[in-house]
């Protein structure tokens, strides 16, 4: 006999059908419980002003929690307003003791007694239509196309052929690791901080280094050192990998690494509600001054829409003093966003011929390829990438180079390998160690567009240096030290004719002389080396050189007057020497007594 499933009233929930009693006629329908009645609080004066005193307490602890910039080009601002309209009417429904039935009902209550929240929000979605629709990349291609100026340039004659001394080899993730070592051997610090991953490349007197302010370990660790601030920050030498602890006189107050109002996104927001900014980038001045670069974020298409950099707010690390610059000072290196150029010449090699030649025809369509690098020319940081067109990414067909500061970019047409090939390129050459390539740094070597890398191994320690030829990336060489791994690619140059014999010999770096009185010696260790570190009369350079090149620094006293070798391309504070000669020693070291001498057989016979 057939059952059928009856989820109404009755036994179980089923009843078999066709047969059976009908105990329908005595059920009965339990009577609904009445909603108790909600009293409005106060009169309708002083529930608007307690609709208005809590959302004003919710804006202003979202505000300060969240930092919404208060501006009409900000995404985050239109969240913030609505979540204030919302707040409102859901107060304005609670205080009203409104009974509502259903979503229907509550929407006309707020349609009425919330006129003002309602209409804000209304009027705001028209103004986010607006202003998508007015910077929707398909109706204003041509403006996106021109967000980025790009020149062409020559490489031979505007990238410098530079000595491998002078050779930048240290990537972030090795400085990572020469930094957190550095600061192990610290034992006032080691338990108290942490090194933060900033490591900001930027050239400081002269030459290419990574900085990184230190932060502060936990909560606790934060609790107890405030008052002092963060004690220090550390430059790694991206040449020479030597690693600086520079100890401030009063500690960083204003970092990222802070909380509440010396947090430094809240202490900026606070000072500048309506900018919007990038992220912040740690840098310090020619003096050694700690700052924050704050880059201001502009919206130019539309109201969404052409993301750029106007200018930025300098922050004193130290004090808090902070100012805006339309023009940043010479010293500042990174204001502009490396994915931010990727992203603008992306947008001018896709559109620069029509939003529909970048999906039909695609005629001169180019991109810029996977990745980016920093190379330093001049006093000022430039971002590498290689452009590659979009129908084929096994090869580039040039490559950018824009300055950091100022966004002046050109590019370079040579074509060639692109990064990852390069990079497969060189791990092929020492394939039985598995070493793993790091991102290539763009040199000019011979006046030969070169792609150069360190070799990693397993464990992320540089083992090996390799350089590939961009346009004849079958070229490859490598050596275990970077001179040695030129020698070797000039030589290569020179046997497939890109080069004349005499290029092929490496370039020694200019050296001088100086001579004078030390007036100062300050001794470290680094990497297992102790530095000497000499200064001289009248001369305001310390001239820096190991134990193992000169044994003669050992002795070394202040008053001694000595000849110094060093590389007259070294510049700034700290110049590189070679060689240490003393001339005359210090008068007191001249008429030290002389050791007594051994007594001999005879003498001893004759007492």
């Amino acid at each position: 006999m057939p059952f059928s499933f009856h989820f109404g009233p009755g036994f179980g929930g089923f009843q078999q059908s066709g047969a059976g009693p009908d105990f329908s006629q005595f059920q009965q329908e339990r009577p609904r419980k009445a909603r108790k009645a909600r009293k409005p609080i106060g009169n309708a004066f002083t529930r608007t002003l307690l609709n208005i005193g809590v959302t004003l307490v919710f804006a202003l602890v979202y505000f300060y929690l969240e930092l919404p910039a208060l501006n009409f080009h900000d995404e985050d601002f239109y969240l913030f307003v609505f979540l204030c309209c919302a707040v409102y009417c859901i107060c304005a429904v609670i205080t009203s003791g409104f009974q509502g039935e259903g979503v229907k009902g509550y929407l006309s209550f707020v349609r009425k007694q919330c006129t003002v929240p309602f209409a804000a929000v209304v009027v705001l979605f028209a103004v986010i239509l607006v202003g998508t629709a007015a910077s929707w990349v398909v109706l204003r291609a041509n403006s996106y196309s021109k967000l980025l100026t790009v020149e062409p340039g020559d490489f031979a004659a505007e990238v410098e052929e530079i000595s491998f001394h002078q050779i930048p080899m240290l990537d972030r993730s090795s400085a990572a690791r020469l930094g957190a070592r550095k600061l192990g051997e610290l034992a006032d610090m080691v338990s108290q901080f942490e090194v933060m991953d900033n490591y900001t490349q930027i050239n400081y007197q002269g030459r290419p280094v990574r900085v990184t302010s230190l932060g502060y370990a936990d909560i606790i660790k934060w609790f107890t050192n405030r008052s002092n601030g963060l004690p220090a920050y550390l430059i790694v030498d991206m040449v020479t990998q030597d690693v600086e602890v520079v100890r401030l006189e009063e500690g960083m107050k204003y970092t990222t690494a802070e909380h509440f109002n010396r947090n430094l996104y809240r202490h900026i927001r606070f000072r500048y509600p309506t900018y919007m900014f990038a992220n912040p980038v740690f840098e310090i001045d020619e003096e050694g001054t700690p700052y924050w670069i704050c880059p201001r974020v502009v919206r130019t298409i539309g109201l969404f829409g052409g993301t750029d950099i106007r200018g930025a707010v300098l922050v004193n690390a130290v004090t808090g003093e902070s100012e805006y610059y339309e023009e940043v000072p010479a010293w500042v290196d990174q204001v502009y966003v490396a994915d931010l150029i990727m992203q603008q010449y992306d947008y001018y090699g896709l559109y620069k011929n029509g939003f529909f030649n970048s999906i039909l025809g695609q005629r001169d369509v180019t991109q810029t390829t996977d990745g980016y690098n920093y190379i330093a020319i001049g006093d000022d940081v430039y971002m590498y990438t290689g452009v590659t067109s979009v129908t084929s990414d096994q090869s580039n067909i040039g490559f950018l180079l824009s300055n950091q500061r100022t966004k002046e970019t050109k590019f370079y047409s040579v074509a060639g390998a692109t990064e990852e090939s390069a990079q497969r390129s060189a791990e092929g050459q020492v394939q039985q160690m598995r070493y793993e390539a790091t991102f290539p740094l763009l040199l000019n070597i011979a006046d030969q567009p070169t792609y150069f890398m360190a070799l990693k191994d397993a464990a992320g320690l540089v083992k090996m240096y390799a350089m590939v030829n961009v346009e004849q990336y079958q070229i490859v060489s490598t050596g275990t030290t970077v001179a040695a791994c030129e020698t070797n690619y000039r030589q290569a140059l020179a046997e497939n004719g890109l080069i004349e014999e005499e290029q092929a010999e490496i370039i020694e770096p200019s050296r001088d002389t100086v001579s004078g009185t030390i007036e100062e010696i300050r001794t470290a260790v680094m990497n297992g080396d102790s530095h000497y570190f000499l200064r001289l009369k009248g001369d305001q350079h310390y001239y820096v050189i190991s134990a193992a090149d000169a044994a003669d620094a050992v002795i070394l006293n202040v008053g001694d007057r000595v000849e110094i070798g060093y590389d007259t391309e070294t510049s700034g504070t700290l110049i590189t020497a070679y060689s240490v000669e003393i001339i005359r020693a210090t008068v007191a070291a001249a008429e030290a007594p002389a050791a007594p001498e051994a007594a001999t057989p005879e003498a001893e016979s004759a007492a």
